[in-house]
């Protein structure tokens, strides 16, 4: 009798050791199968440079930061490409990470696959995902397709390959009229998915590769698990099922030239205005201050909005977008980062990651802040400075925000037109109420974001 209790103990610990395992399983599968872009409705996007975020410059060096991104506030991270670089046409002493000559390795300089595997574990262990950058327009020279498969390749008149911009003289361009090409492109994509478990792409120069490719590829990712899909473009026709995010380029100039004082906030009621028929509500709409093109290219922050640089962080996250911060702006970035050779961030305590870490709270807590149809609708409001002062209101079930901008060197005290609140707001940064029916006054550059 008493073997048969513990044989039946030993039989039921089994049963249900099976049913708990069987549980976790169903968890891993379901989150294996969750959709990367709801789970995203609040994040913020981080451009991570690894060559220049450390003095080391690798993987396992930059891994030490994420526990402070994810305490500022960070929900995303991408990764500008890992892969091993040409060494023929390259430029400068180490190259572009976007001249790739093998897609399915690491760079020796940033360290190995099994550092990779674990920068990947360390962002999924901290509730964070992770997208490689991702560069299918081109190679560069010394790729072993070009010599195995020089049909992959465009050519000129003469039967030579050739770049696929002048000035890009360190990479050849693809031709993707090769259904050859295609596969192994759609192979590579796979594999980083499969074997690392990266959570999508940030794909370079996509609207310069063809838009049925994009949509093909990530019907094959998907067969792995839902991914999520950046375009660096700003192509309509992108987003009918290849990708999920695209980066708002106009927007980004109208802010560059409103801090030079060549536009006002006319423009960006132009621009808001034309939105929607431009671009559905379900498409994220990443806004930037820099980012590492503008930075090494066209300046810093303080370079390009010495006065303004705040102002315009604070808007990208007010505004229905997907904000991003780049390698080193919440320590205060003031320098143009090399980018074919080794410059080092330097790492210090600046407001600006204060304000950073604000702005993520800001908007985790707040729907109406949420990113594409997650959030709510711009509403803009018109006032007695139409080209001085930019405000809007947007509204999530009950959850409401308004945002006033001052968008010039001059104060100004703002009155609305048409707008009377039935309740007041709190100012999220300083706690003092506006009832939207009196005035408010605004010091230059100055903003407002209220709650309610």
């Amino acid at each position: 009798m008493k073997s048969i209790f513990i044989m039946s103990i030993i039989t039921l610990s089994f049963l249900f050791g099976g049913c708990n395992q069987a549980k976790k399983n169903q968890v891993a599968e379901q989150a294996a199968k969750a959709d990367p872009v709801e789970a995203s409705k609040a994040s913020t996007i981080y451009e991570v440079n690894i060559r220049q975020y450390t003095p080391e410059g690798t993987i396992e060096a930059f891994m030490q930061h994420i526990p402070r991104l994810k305490e500022l506030g960070v929900d995303i991270l991408w990764i500008m490409p890992i892969y091993p670089i040409g060494e023929k046409n390259k430029k400068g002493p180490l190259g572009s990470y976007y001249a790739v000559k093998d897609y399915k390795d690491v760079n020796p300089e940033f360290g190995t696959k099994d550092d990779f595997k674990k920068l990947v574990k360390t962002v999924h262990d901290n509730d964070m995902m992770i997208i490689l950058d991702w560069v299918a327009n081109h190679t560069a020279w010394d790729h072993p397709w070009i010599k195995k498969h020089p049909e992959w390749y465009t050519k000129d008149s003469t039967g030579d390959v050739v770049a696929p911009v002048e000035d890009w003289t360190d990479v050849a361009d693809l031709n993707y009229e090769n259904q050859e090409m295609r596969q192994a492109m759609t192979d590579a994509l796979v594999y980083w998915v499969k074997e690392f478990n990266v959570d999508g792409y940030r794909c370079d120069v996509a609207s310069m590769v063809p838009n049925d490719f994009w949509e093909s590829a990530r019907t094959e990712m998907e067969k792995v698990k839902p991914v999520f899909m950046l375009a660096e473009a700003e192509k309509p026709e992108l987003h009918k099922m290849a990708f999920d995010a695209n980066y708002a380029w106009e927007l980004h100039h109208i802010m560059n030239e409103i801090a030079k004082g060549k536009q006002n906030a006319s423009h960006l009621r132009k621009y808001f205005k034309k939105e929607p028929t431009r671009f559905a509500d379900s498409v994220y709409r990443m806004a930037f201050t820099t980012n590492h093109d503008e930075n090494s290219w066209n300046g810093t922050v303080f370079e390009r909005m010495p006065n303004s640089y705040k102002t315009f962080a604070v808007f990208t996250y007010a505004a229905p977008t997907f904000p991003l911060i780049y390698s080193g702006q919440e320590a205060g970035l003031n320098k143009r980062l090399a980018f074919f050779k080794k410059d080092t961030i330097e790492w210090k305590e600046h407001e600006m990651g204060a304000l950073y870490k604000k702005l993520n709270t800001l908007k985790e807590d707040n729907p109406a802040l949420w990113n594409g149809r997650y959030g709510g609708k711009i509403n803009v409001l018109k006032t007695n400075h139409s080209k001085q002062i930019f405000a809007f209101t947007r509204e999530k079930e009950d959850n409401k925000v308004l945002a006033i901008f001052n968008l010039s060197d001059t104060a100004a005290e703002v009155k609305f037109k048409n707008f009377k609140p039935a309740q007041s707001f709190k100012d999220a940064f300083t706690g003092k109420e506006f009832d939207g029916k009196t005035s408010i006054k605004l010091e230059p550059w100055d903003y407002f974001i209220g709650l309610k």
